[in-house]
């Protein structure tokens, strides 16, 4: 991570709503954060925590319905100017978690590599365009014979790295990586993981970095946001958020992450996150800096005692 950060992505206050009137559902509450160029940031919570719902506001699939989100010092929520919404669209990438639901089937790899540069490089002759795809293919360790083929003739991993190249091509600055392991085997989830670190160190991207498994997260991640029910409860650089989780729902993941031991294993307590621990009638909490980079949402009663514990 750079020594001198430099803010790329700012989430101000970000709602997001789907429904209307009665069935009107809020997604994301008031979620604020900043990515820093270079760097990976985790979004960690358990399933409908609304932590892809955030990833995808930001690629602008999903609409903010309050807050802003400010990407290189211009903001890229609500209506913006076509030029920019074309920049963004280059600039942004998203890797989906399911790399068979992802790929068009009925599209050669070539086409869905390629497919991002028919909106944002339309003076490319097609030789140019099956350069740049050969290129991405190698980038992700694939073959460029394998453009060629359709996405059914490849393995999970095989695929997941044909999503990686399609963003690739793009020659973005910011990825959203959306569960992009927890799809598949345990064997390729290292080899993926790895692919992924080595081109952040090539071509100098920023990862979102998005799942719900905090043992793959302290590999990859710098900096960890905690999400629950829409709201972020807990952020901190990594390893001081496994050393010290202040937030009780924080505490109940790390306590899920399984020991590789089978000595320890059996040992280890299970923390049940109970919402009834917060008293928040009369004193409501608030999103509080605890110690330097390490965020927790709290009201003055808890920061007392996590300031004790600290």
């Amino acid at each position: 991570m750079p020594q001198e950060k430099q803010t790329l992505l700012s989430v101000r206050d970000m709602h997001v709503t789907f429904g209307e009137r009665r069935h009107k559902f809020e997604a994301v509450r008031g979620v604020s954060f900043d990515i820093y160029k270079g760097e990976t940031f985790g979004l960690v919570g358990e399933s409908g925590s609304g932590k892809t719902t955030i990833g995808r506001a930001i690629i602008r699939i999903y609409p903010v319905s309050a807050g802003e989100i400010i990407f290189e010092g211009e903001r890229i929520s609500g209506r913006i100017p076509k030029q920019l919404d074309r920049q963004i669209t280059q600039k942004i990438q998203m890797i989906f978690q399911d790399p068979m639901a992802s790929l068009n089937e009925r599209a050669k790899v070539d086409y869905i590599v390629s497919e991002g540069l028919y909106n944002v490089a339309r003076g490319l002759t097609p030789q140019q365009r099956k350069e740049r795809v050969d290129q991405a293919l190698r980038e992700v360790g694939l073959l460029p014979e394998f453009a060629s083929r359709f996405p059914h003739e490849f393995s999970g991993g095989q695929r997941q790295r044909i999503g990686i190249a399609r963003a690739l091509i793009m020659q973005p600055e910011f990825v959203i990586a959306d569960e992009p392991i927890s799809a598949l085997d345990v064997s390729i989830r290292a080899q993926v993981l790895n692919l992924m670190a080595e081109l952040q160190q090539k071509r100098g991207l920023t990862y979102l970095f998005i799942s719900h498994d905090l043992s793959v997260m302290r590999f990859i991640c710098d900096r960890i946001a905690v999400i629950h029910r829409g709201l972020l409860v807990e952020l901190s650089d990594t390893e001081e958020l496994f050393a010290h989780p202040m937030h009780p729902y924080t505490r109940a993941l790390l306590s899920a992450i399984p020991e590789p031991s089978p000595d320890t294993a059996g040992k280890k307590p299970l923390v049940t996150y109970d919402e009834s621990v917060h008293h928040y009638e009369n004193d409501p909490p608030a999103w509080t800096e605890l110690a330097p980079g390490h965020f927790v949402l709290a009201n003055a009663e808890e920061l007392e005692q996590y300031r004790k514990a600290y």
